[in-house]
């Protein structure tokens, strides 16, 4: 352990950018990874906010295409997000573990090995299938030729976004998050720069229509992953070593053992989704318009709750792999009190500004009524949604993956879907809000259940009435 102040500050701010987040206070380890990551992650949605505006403007054809593509490649990220969350796993706890730079060396470039063979294949099959994939949607037409200007090029970026997200995941195992929410910021402004030039043909380039976004994103994300995976060369994060294949089979079960059931529980969570909007069309096409509209406000108001998602994963994942669960409870326990503190916050908000928040994204007073309705009762809830997510991460850095999996599919399946049904058949549009409302409130529970079973919390969530048996 270090001797002085001096030595401590040291330790804990590392070399390039790379923090040992297994000294000091946890509040402060968890602000300096979550909040840069506020900002990553903000920039991240303005892109498919931007994407949409600018295709709305060429016409109806191209905004439904927009609807029918979004979906689908909001699932297929999963893969990314996924194997991410498994490469922070294994290596945060390596470098908790102090295991040798080499080997962690080694293990980051496994990781990316890994993740753009996965990419490259899942693009492939997305390039052969889309046709197929967007045809059994109902696609058809002009609109299935909109897809088609949009789908090859998005197909030939996805091998770079899995590129840039574990280069990412690299930079956050070693406690930098900056590095990691500064290359999601490039990515952005990249792509949004070039979308109204590359879509409507401006300042000399062709105009490209549907095109011209794929081509933008293809672009954003190439530039950044390169940008990620030049500095973390230069910082030593990444490096050639001796016998690359040492290991592999290892790292991969490490590295998968994670993000595979990681990948598929950020999956289940776009499909449900689908699947609740079905439900919200029995009510009528205002209802899902305002849904949507309100479920647009919602991903922004949970960005600094997901933001503490993607902080905590490091930090739990290198106290573990030093055998201080204690810290790693901590974080928890920490990150318990930012979603309610947060929460009671955006539900005053929302309370109070619901129906001039949802005119700004919501066009006609009855779309509007049922965005407001949306955003001050659900409002209320937030915070259960944004301890859930930080739950499944702290519990995918801790190891315990099919738990973080089993949640997500409990909250959707087990109660907001057939909550949503059965609101939509019997109490309208006002039942499935309260299904919205319960889903995160049971996933709060789940989540203090989980991370209890799971050795990350000392919390007893134990009902109510069984408390008071006790007691």
């Amino acid at each position: 352990m270090p001797d002085s102040a001096d030595d401590t500050s040291s330790s804990a701010s590392g070399k390039g950018g790379q923090r040992d987040l297994t000294e000091g206070p946890i509040a402060r380890a968890l602000f300096v990874m979550s909040a840069p990551m506020s900002m990553g992650i903000f920039a991240v949605l303005s892109v498919g906010l931007a994407d949409a505006y600018f295709l709305s403007k060429l016409g109806e054809t191209e905004l439904a295409a927009v609807g029918y593509i979004y979906p689908v490649t909001t699932a297929i990220t999963s893969l990314s997000i996924g194997l991410s969350a498994g490469a922070n796993a294994a290596i945060s706890q390596a470098i908790g573990a102090k295991e040798d730079g080499e080997a962690t060396q080694r293990l980051g470039l496994h990781a990316i090995s890994v993740g753009l063979l996965s990419g490259l294949a899942v693009a492939a099959l997305f390039y052969l299938a889309y046709p197929l994939i967007f045809g059994a949607m109902g696609g058809a037409d002009k609109v299935a030729e909109a897809i088609g200007q949009y789908a090859p090029f998005w197909a030939m970026s996805f091998p770079f976004l899995v590129l840039m997200m574990i280069t990412n995941a690299v930079f956050r195992a070693h406690g930098d998050s900056v590095t990691s929410a500064f290359t999601m910021i490039v990515q952005a402004v990249i792509n949004i720069g070039l979308n109204p030039l590359l879509i409507f043909g401006m300042w000399g380039f062709p105009e490209m229509g549907m095109m011209g976004a794929a081509v933008a994103t293809l672009v954003g994300r190439a530039i950044a992953a390169s940008l990620a995976m030049a500095i973390a060369w230069r910082r030593g994060m990444l490096g050639w070593c001796g016998a690359f294949l040492d290991g592999f089979v290892a790292s991969v079960r490490r590295i998968v053992s994670v993000g595979a059931p990681a990948a598929f529980s950020n999956a289940i969570n776009p499909a449900g989704m689908a699947l609740v909007t079905a439900a919200v069309a029995t009510v009528g096409d205002a209802a899902v318009a305002g849904f949507g509209a309100a479920t647009r406000v919602q991903s922004m108001a949970l960005v600094p709750l997901m933001a503490l998602s993607a902080g905590i994963g490091p930090v739990v994942g290198q106290n573990w792999g030093a055998d201080a669960q204690r810290r790693a409870q901590d974080a928890v326990h920490t990150a318990v009190w930012f979603c309610l503190g947060y929460g009671v916050l955006v539900a005053l908000v929302l309370g109070l500004l619901a129906e001039p928040i949802a005119g700004l994204f919501a066009s006609g007073d009855e779309s509007q009524a049922f965005a407001a309705q949306y955003l001050r009762f659900v409002g209320l809830s937030f915070f259960g949604y944004g301890l859930l997510v930080s739950a499944n991460s702290a519990m995918n850095a801790r190891g315990k993956p099919l738990w973080s999996m089993g949640l997500s599919l409990a909250r959707i399946f087990a109660v907001y879907l057939p909550l949503a049904w059965l609101g939509a058949l019997t109490l309208g549009y006002a039942g499935i809000v309260a299904a919205a409302v319960a889903a995160n409130l049971m996933g709060m529970w789940g989540a203090l259940v989980a991370t209890r079973a799971t050795g990350l919390n000392r919390i007893d969530a134990a009902p109510i009435a069984f408390a008071a048996t006790r007691g």
